[in-house]
């Protein structure tokens, strides 16, 4: 077992000094991700009792961030790309300080928290895409999601348990659950400020200052932003559907967190090796089992929605979303490289304009909870939109295989007519 650990550290040593610092402020940051996407949603829940804040609170997040993206491209001409990253990351632990200072949750505040929490993503997720897709290549990007997702997974089982129980103790205790999530807001503080530094520690340069905003690209790419679209269906609810689910049956962080680490050890293996094994052409089949999972999540929610329901619930999207994950980031990748020798653009273009497809999905997704939610009820929205979303999700698998078949045949096309 050493040997192989340590032949799997001597591996990740061998990757260039840039690969290496972007693993390791991902994974410094990955102790803030399940406090944003999880306790942030709870903490809305608790204080509102309402699901469709919730959503709408998740709604001006995903408004924030392509916003940001469109505007950290102007900024990539006057700042390193470093200092835009870091600031997201910062941007992350303001964003909570503004949600801890509401003395009432309506909408305007939610509105403005959720706004700054995406301009945090926009800067983060912006900035990350274009380093991963410049810091690796086809070969080894597999290797690298399944790294990041190794670790973020493991993270998942320690962090959501210790916060979980943290802040339930602290009510039980006789204290102030608000000042519990206040201290938890001052370490995701002191998280995003080591990120940041080991950030610093890289040698990252900004894209080539070219034009970066396009309406008209290769129809190869708008077959991309259908699976974005697809893809972001479904976003909002593997972010906050836990969340909502366990404080609307179970009603306590501490159950959340330890609903959120079950399992969550083994699917964490299963994500390093199947990122370490797998091979370009492995990434459908990766992808379809994603999409499979998750369907079976919603389905077995839907069914006995109770405390049951809830634990297989988080059993299979543990496994699902860093599946969808593994596949789907090398897929994009691989078709930005494609189209931005072919069309001769910027990457941050293309980067920029996903961003764009994944909006569409996600505000649909948000908008057919909400509708639910209106026109039944809550309980009818919380069991049934999901199902909806999961079944639309499973078209993404005969997208998926297009786009992979067309990309095959574009890099034919681009080998035989590039002169010897």
């Amino acid at each position: 077992m050493f040997r192989k650990l340590s032949a799997e550290i001597s591996h990740f040593k061998q990757q260039p000094l840039n690969f290496r610092v972007l693993v390791l402020t991902n994974l410094i940051y990955a102790f803030v991700l399940p406090v944003i996407d999880i306790f942030v949603a709870a903490y809305v829940m608790r204080s509102s009792n309402d699901p469709v804040k919730v959503v709408v609170y998740q709604l001006t997040i995903y408004t924030g961030i392509p916003l940001t993206f469109l505007l950290n491209g102007f900024l990539l001409n006057r700042f390193n790309i470093k200092t835009l990253y870091s600031v997201g990351m910062m941007l992350s632990a303001v964003s909570m300080m503004i949600m801890m200072s509401l003395k009432t949750l309506d909408l305007m505040g939610i509105a403005a928290a959720g706004l700054t929490m995406g301009m945090s993503f926009g800067f983060y997720w912006a900035n990350r895409d274009y380093l991963a897709l410049a810091m690796t290549n086809d070969g080894n990007r597999n290797y690298y999601y399944g790294l990041e997702t190794f670790f973020y997974t493991i993270i998942a089982v320690v962090v959501p348990v210790m916060i979980g129980w943290f802040i339930e103790y602290g009510g039980r205790a006789g204290g102030d659950v608000q000042s519990a999530y206040r201290i938890v807001t001052g370490l995701v503080f002191v998280v995003t400020v080591l990120a940041s530094v080991m950030c610093f520690r890289g040698h990252f340069h900004n894209p080539a200052q070219r034009r970066f905003i396009f309406f008209k690209f290769h129809p190869y790419w708008y077959r991309m932003l259908l699976l974005a679209a697809l893809k972001g269906l479904a976003q909002g609810f593997l972010v906050t559907a836990p969340a909502m689910l366990i404080m609307r049956l179970l009603g306590q962080e501490g159950a959340l967190g330890t609903a959120q680490s079950v399992g969550a050890i083994v699917a964490a293996i299963i994500m390093y090796v199947v990122g370490r094994a797998t091979q370009p052409k492995h990434r459908l089949t990766v992808f379809a089992i994603g999409l499979v999972c998750f369907t079976l999540a919603a389905i077995i929610n839907g069914m006995l929605f109770n405390a049951t329901g809830v634990i297989l619930f988080m059993l299979f999207l543990l496994v699902a979303k860093p599946l969808l994950d593994l596949a789907y980031f090398p897929i994009q990748f691989n078709v930005i490289d494609l189209l931005s020798k072919r069309e001769n653009r910027n990457e941050f273009a293309y980067i920029l304009n996903h961003e764009a497809g994944l909006y569409v999905g996600r505000f649909l997704g948000a908008a057919t909870f909400i509708a639910l939610a209106w026109y039944y009820s809550d309980e009818f929205a919380l069991r049934y939109a999901i199902i909806i979303i999961a079944f639309l999700q499973l078209a993404s698998i005969f997208v998926a295989k297009r786009l992979l078949k067309q990309g095959e045949e574009l890099k034919k096309d681009d080998l035989i007519n590039t002169p010897l």
